[in-house]
Order: structure tokens, then C-alpha cells, then sequence
């Protein structure tokens, strides 16, 4: 069994999504750790990139913050090495198939397994051409996370199908960020999904208060949260940790 299942084991989980390095390495270990002392089930590592296209304005400032702060992806691995002293939920990366490729996919997927990487979510990476890196997730047993989104129509079922780790199911069109509602037909797609996988489903995209959490935990078997996490950190800094417990807790009560 997938470690990732655990996150789903105590009710509807809330999945939380930090870029790493902004504004530093220290601050993220810290707002992690905070994180799961109050309650995230698990935890989506961004890996900085230049051009992180599902980003919207908040998240690409965040990329940005911590690739002139100098964070590299070896500095990831050995922030996760650090991180598995201490934090046993699963932990996945979120980043681009350049990351991976100019890495080496053999060894980005082997050094995953090695510091404890339990999966992948490559937005970048269409279903059709997940054999780049299928193989070697399958060797070394990283599960690699497919997304579903609105415009996904005819190919959920397949997704569905071939899918590992949980399901990320976009909530709606254009790019990461706060939204003030949510008007997808998310419960038809849940429905699909539901048809052709026992794998959970999880929401992102646009989720920011407690309401709207608790709203797609409803339908679904979790709330994925970035964009008013890497808020925090844009406006308290290295003080954030703190700012984000307290954030993540009041999500998490309102999944309960």
C-alpha cells in the first residue's frame, strides 16, 4: 500500500503546499513541522523553478523569492533529509518535468526514495506522456500523481484508471491562486473518478478559507491549500512558521 494512503486514514485530510527556500530553507523546515504539529496529513513540496506555468502571481513570486535565495534542488533533497528526522506524514514533491529532466530522471527518482519522497505531482507532464518517468517511479516505488481538471472530460476515467498515491483534481480553469468561489461541477467529476479508482480524490486550486475547505472536503476525501500558505510567508518572512500552525489549524478543525 501506497504510504501516501495515510494521509486519508483519520477522515478528510488537508493537504498543505510550501515552496521551498522562501524566503529561506531554515523558514520552510520550520513552517512544515508547523504544519504537522497542527494537523496537515500531508505535505507538497514545490521545488523552485524559473517558469512554474499552473503557478499564479503568488506562487510564481515565491519561486522566484527562492531561487535568488539560492535554493537548488540538491538543497530540497537535503532539506527532506532533515525534514525525515522528525516528520513521518507523507511528504510529495510538486514541481516541473526541466526540474526532473535536467536532474536526470533516474536519479531525481532514485535520491526521491532514498531522503523519503513518497510521491510526484508534475502539472507540466500531460497523462499521455507520464511513460517519461512511470518507470522509474515504479522501480523505485514514488508514486506519480496525476491531476485531473475541468477540461479533463473523456479522459477521466482513463486518468482515473492508471492513477497512484491520491488523485489532485484541479477545482477550476486558469492557474493557482484565491478564489472568492468555486463554480466547477466538481461533484460529477468526483463521480467518474469514483467509478474507475478506490484511490482518494483531493481539491486544489483556489481554496483559501475554512468554508471553501470544508465545502470540497464534502464531495471529496480532501482540501489541498498553497496559494494562503505562500501568503504568509510573502508577508511575515522568516516569522511565518507560527502564522502558518495557526492557519493550518483552523483549516484542519473545519475538516473535522
Amino acid at each position: 500500500m501506497s504510504n501516501i494512503r495515510k494521509a486519508f486514514e483519520n477522515g478528510k485530510a488537508f493537504i498543505a503546499f510550501i515552496t521551498c527556500g522562501d524566503p529561506d530553507i531554515e523558514t520552510t523546515k520550520e513552517a512544515v513541522k508547523k504544519a504537522v504539529e497542527n494537523g496537515a496529513d500531508l505535505i507538497e513540496l514545490g521545488i523552485p523553478f524559473s517558469d512554474p506555468t499552473a503557478e499564479g502571481p503568488v506562487i510564481q513570486g515565491a519561486n522566484l523569492r527562492a531561487l535568488n535565495a539560492g535554493t537548488t534542488t540538491d538543497k530540497v533533497f537535503d532539506l527532506v533529509r532533515e525534514l525525515r528526522k522528525e516528520v513521518s506524514i507523507p511528504l510529495v514533491f510538486m514541481t516541473y518535468a526541466n526540474v526532473v529532466y535536467s536532474y536526470d530522471p533516474d536519479k531525481f527518482i532514485r535520491t526521491c526514495e532514498e531522503v523519503g519522497i513518497d510521491g510526484m505531482i508534475i502539472p507540466d507532464l500531460p497523462f499521455e506522456e507520464k511513460e517519461e518517468f512511470e518507470p522509474y517511479c515504479k522501480k523505485y516505488g514514488v508514486d506519480l500523481i496525476s491531476l485531473i481538471a475541468p477540461t479533463s472530460e473523456n479522459r477521466i476515467a482513463m486518468i482515473a484508471k492508471e492513477a497512484e498515491g491520491f488523485i489532485y483534481l484541479v477545482s477550476s480553469l486558469g492557474v493557482t491562486g484565491m478564489r472568492s468561489e468555486i463554480k466547477t461541477d466538481l461533484g460529477a467529476i468526483v463521480k467518474v473518478i469514483r467509478e474507475n479508482t478506490d484511490l482518494p480524490v483531493a481539491i486544489g486550486f483556489g481554496i483559501s478559507n475554512p468554508e471553501q475547505a470544508r465545502k470540497m472536503a464534502d464531495i471529496s476525501d480532501g482540501a489541498i491549500v498553497g496559494s494562503a500558505i505562500v501568503k504568509l510567508l510573502e508577508k511575515h518572512g522568516k516569522e511565518a512558521p507560527s502564522y502558518i500552525g495557526e492557519y493550518v489549524k483552523s483549516m484542519k478543525d473545519a475538516l473535522r
